[in-house]
């Protein structure tokens, strides 16, 4: 362990020149900060928010504690947590086994594994148990390396032929759990989805405010220098290599730098653009935003409840007659995810809420005057408790908070681009894994392909980058650690 302390602060960094600059603190950040404070580098971690966990956050209002957005994971949160965080933060994950389903095509329950799965597709939908092998045996074997040209929508005719209900009861929770489209890439559905079936989805035991404070607390046993309200300016490089970062105007010197910021906003606002190559940069151009979110979230009053056999963990409930990726993404709201948290989400805090997750597009948020903005919130807010009615009754009297997030919540405090809630493309994947080919020492680790999206993709980036970063370091030895007085050039 290093002998520095950590200091989760506002303010300037402790040293003028480190090891690794990490700028973000989203789950990819934060974990490829802590393996590399763990394998004794020297750390910063600059955070331009107030808080750690990016859009794995959580704000207070009026005695409640809020989850922003939908939180749920695969089974290998555990391992990935156990093995690159702590036993501590892995064995307070916990599955949610009460999953519901609610539209014109078909309305159920299940516990979103593959057992269950398989269950529902020949008992309910009348499915030949071989072709649902077949098709979870497919899914299982994708990787990477498979034709990108073979789309999702193509991989479900294959198995499913003509079956709207099925791609709808396959695809939707996936269509909103990383804003993948049936007209994406097969792999990036199947390497995705196979993670769900292996054993189902898990949340965070205690909230996201606890899994974050657990994190910083082991960042801070690691020696990671951590600094909250930092905005880095740019990314210093020279001579075709990184050489540090400006932050609030103060350069410090860095022998690698990890972003964790939006991966098009790195490219773009952080690098002088004479550092890329031209055919880089066109590149980098071809890369597509993921859709962004809007959520609203709902406070129970102290005291009351909300009935868990009726609602479940989650419940995806639509009105649209089929399922349409785009449709999802309309402000004319048809889609939406509630995620329910009881007491026992939330150990010792005896509060109900709900959140409603819904995709959706910053250009249709962007440019409405102040009052628009205003009217087009309190819209979707009563829109959203006119369908949640439907599953939990009176809950107009048994509220006490409610609020909005839009695209633009997003963007204002992520500083993503358009409020992306899943980064990139598929695209996207290769122009992050080619940055340090391009700028010695400058790295990537975010929300990019879809695959690398979500809490899990997040932190399986974030190791993949780590142990990059840390063998460039070890392989760059004869420029050791850089001294407090070191200055840049």
């Amino acid at each position: 362990m290093n002998a520095h302390s950590s200091r989760q602060r506002a303010g300037d960094p402790q040293f003028s020149s480190y090891d690794v600059v990490v700028i973000g603190a989203g789950l990819a950040g934060l974990t490829a900060a802590n393996i590399l404070g763990r394998a004794g580098h020297r750390v910063l971690l600059l955070e331009q928010h107030d808080k750690l966990g990016g859009l794995a956050t959580w704000f207070k209002r009026k005695g409640h504690i809020f989850d922003v957005s939908l939180h749920g994971f695969p089974v290998g949160m555990i391992k990935s947590c156990r093995r690159y965080w702590s036993p501590e933060i892995a064995d307070a994950i916990v599955q949610l086994k009460r999953i519901h389903f609610d539209n014109p095509m078909f309305s159920l329950e299940t516990t979103f594994d593959r057992r269950d799965f398989t269950r529902l597709l020949v008992e309910r939908f009348g499915v030949a148990p071989p072709a649902v092998d077949a098709f979870f045996d497919a899914a299982r074997q994708m990787n990477f390396f498979d034709d990108q040209s073979v789309t999702t929508a193509d991989l479900f005719e294959r198995y499913f032929p003509g079956r709207e209900d099925v791609v709808r009861l396959l695809m939707e929770p996936i269509t909103y759990a990383n804003g993948s489209t049936l007209e994406d890439p097969a792999l990036t559905y199947g390497i995705v989805f196979s993670n769900f079936m292996s054993k189902g989805v898990y949340t965070f035991e205690g909230g996201t405010d606890r899994l974050i404070g657990m994190m910083a607390d082991e960042l801070r046993r690691n020696g990671v220098d951590v600094c909250l309200r930092c905005n880095v300016d740019q990314v210093l490089c020279e001579g075709g290599r990184v050489r540090g970062v400006l932050v609030h105007g103060r350069p410090i010197a860095a022998r690698a730098v990890v972003s964790n910021a939006n991966l098009l906003g790195t490219i773009f606002d952080l690098v002088d653009a004479r550092h890329w190559p031209a055919d880089f940069l066109e590149q980098a151009r071809q890369v597509r935003l993921n859709n962004s979110s809007t959520q609203v979230y709902f406070g129970i009053r102290a005291g009351d409840t909300i009935d868990e056999e009726q609602c479940g963990d989650l419940l995806f409930t639509s009105t649209a007659p089929r399922f349409c990726a785009q449709s999802l993404l309309s402000r004319d709201v048809t889609s939406r995810t509630f995620s329910f948290y009881y007491p026992r989400t939330r150990p010792g805090h005896n509060r109900c809420t709900i959140v409603a997750s819904m995709n959706s597009q910053f250009a249709d948020w962007a440019d409405l005057p102040p009052e628009e903005y205003r009217r087009a919130k309190q819209a979707l807010i009563d829109d959203t408790l006119q369908c949640l009615e439907k599953y939990v009754p009176d809950v107009r009297q048994r509220i006490d908070w409610m609020e909005c997030g839009t695209p633009r919540t997003f963007a204002r405090y992520t500083k993503h681009w358009q409020g992306a809630s899943f980064g990139t493309k598929f695209e996207g994947l290769a122009v992050s894994r080619a940055m340090p080919n391009v700028i010695g020492g400058l790295y990537h680790a975010g929300s990019v392909g879809i695959i690398m999206s979500g809490w899990l993709g997040a932190v399986n980036y974030g190791v993949i980058v780590a142990n990059e970063v840390d063998a460039f370091l070890l392989n760059n030895s004869s420029q050791s650690s850089f001294s407090e007085e070191t200055a840049l050039p």
